[in-house]
C-alpha cells in the first residue's frame, strides 16, 4: 500500500516537473524570491480553515476569486463541500514551486479527512503591492492512498 502511494506521488511529481516551459524569466524570478511568502499565505489560509475563520481564509483569495464568491460564507461553503482535503487535512506537505504559463504554482500533497491523498495545485497571483494571493486551487485525487 505504501509503495503504491509513493509510486502515485512520484508519477504525479515527475509529470509536473516540466512546468517551467514557456515561463517568463521575471515572473519566475519573482516567484522564486517569494517562495517563503507564497508558502506563508497558503499556511495562513489552511490555518484559518482549521479555525473556521471564513473572513480570514477569504482574505487570502485573489480579487477575482473574491468577486466570484462575493462573501466569506459562500467561499467557505464551497471549500467545505468541494475541497475537504484542504478544509480539514490530516497532513499537508509542500512540494515544488513552479511557473506554468507565466503563473506561480505551488504544489502541495494533502491527506484528507478520509485518508485519501490529493495533489493540490495552488495558482498564485502577485498583487501590485508585491503580496501574493491564491487565485485558484486544482485538486488531483491520488489512487490507492486511503489508510
Amino acid at each position: 500500500m505504501r509503495s503504491n502511494l509513493l509510486a502515485a506521488v512520484l508519477s504525479v511529481l515527475v509529470i509536473g516537473n516540466g512546468a517551467f516551459l514557456g515561463a517568463g524569466t521575471a515572473q519566475a524570478d519573482s516567484a522564486t524570491e517569494s517562495a517563503s511568502d507564497i508558502r506563508l499565505v497558503i499556511e495562513n489560509q489552511i490555518d484559518a480553515f482549521r479555525r473556521d475563520d471564513g473572513v480570514e481564509a477569504f482574505s487570502y483569495a485573489s480579487p477575482s476569486v473574491q468577486r466570484r464568491f462575493r462573501s466569506a460564507d459562500t467561499f467557505m461553503q464551497m471549500v467545505q463541500t468541494g475541497y475537504p482535503q484542504v478544509y480539514r487535512p490530516r497532513a499537508v506537505e509542500f512540494q515544488g514551486l513552479d511557473i506554468e504559463t507565466g503563473r506561480a504554482v505551488q504544489r502541495l500533497f494533502f491527506i484528507g479527512p478520509d485518508g485519501a491523498g490529493a495533489l493540490a495545485l495552488y495558482f498564485m497571483e502577485q498583487q501590485r503591492d508585491g503580496s501574493w494571493k491564491i487565485d485558484g486551487v486544482q485538486l488531483r485525487r491520488l489512487r490507492d492512498t486511503a489508510t
